[in-house]
């Protein structure tokens, strides 16, 4: 923290002194000589920096990130270069259950067992995130299938599959008649940085017991 030092003119004024009358007799009284100065005040000891307060622990009985709890999560994604990917700070919470391979399992299993309000970064690794980029991965579709506006190198698409799974591809070259899709998932072979905070866990509901088999 910068501080900001005030200088105090300190402005010495001498009063002018008027020779009263002598007489050669009557030589001119000594004045008085000044009484002195009090001494200043020492200056007060410089507080203490004040240590950084720690997090409160979790209220005892909070519920933990278990499978089967609904857990809301404000995070950003980064690369290992620290270039922001994807953020919902300020937006919706991203709202998933644990343990239904909603995240990618390695996510999950950093995020088992935080209770509301902790913040943790999770390193990812692309064996444990999209992978590393598999160089054969790749398509060729008629020209006329996509979009004139996605005729451009670079462009990002969603594909789906027979099954309606959709995922992202990208256009990795425009022929005369085809256009090759990149297959790989746009983050493959990166370092995945995430920042992330527990909102709110609800924890997963209780099952009733199966009624006993009747006879």
């Amino acid at each position: 923290m910068t501080r900001r030092a005030t200088l105090a003119a300190l402005l010495l004024v001498a009063a002018p002194l008027t020779a009263a009358a002598q007489t050669p007799t009557a030589p001119a009284p000594t004045p008085p000589a000044p009484a002195p100065a009090p001494a200043a005040a020492p200056a007060p000891p410089a507080a203490a920096p004040t240590a950084p307060t720690p997090a409160a622990p979790p209220a005892a009985g909070s519920p933990a990130i278990e499978d089967g709890a609904t857990v809301q999560l404000e995070y950003t994604l980064s690369d290992d270069l620290g270039a922001v990917l994807d953020t919902n700070k300020g937006q919706a919470p991203l709202t998933y259950t644990q343990g239904s391979q909603q995240l990618m399992i390695a996510l999950e299993k950093q995020l088992a067992g935080m209770h509301t309000g902790e913040a943790k970064k999770v390193v990812l690794k692309p064996e444990d995130a999209y992978g590393p980029v598999d160089p054969t991965a790749l398509t060729e579709v008629p020209k006329e299938s996509l979009p004139a506006d996605a005729l451009v190198a670079g462009t990002p698409l969603m594909a789906r599959n027979a099954a309606g799974e959709s995922r992202p591809v990208v256009v990795k070259e425009v022929k005369e008649k085809t256009v090759v899709i990149d297959l790989n998932h746009p983050l493959a072979g990166k370092t995945l940085v995430f920042d992330i905070k527990v909102l709110s866990i609800e924890p997963p509901k209780a099952t009733s017991p199966a009624p006993p088999a009747k006879n």
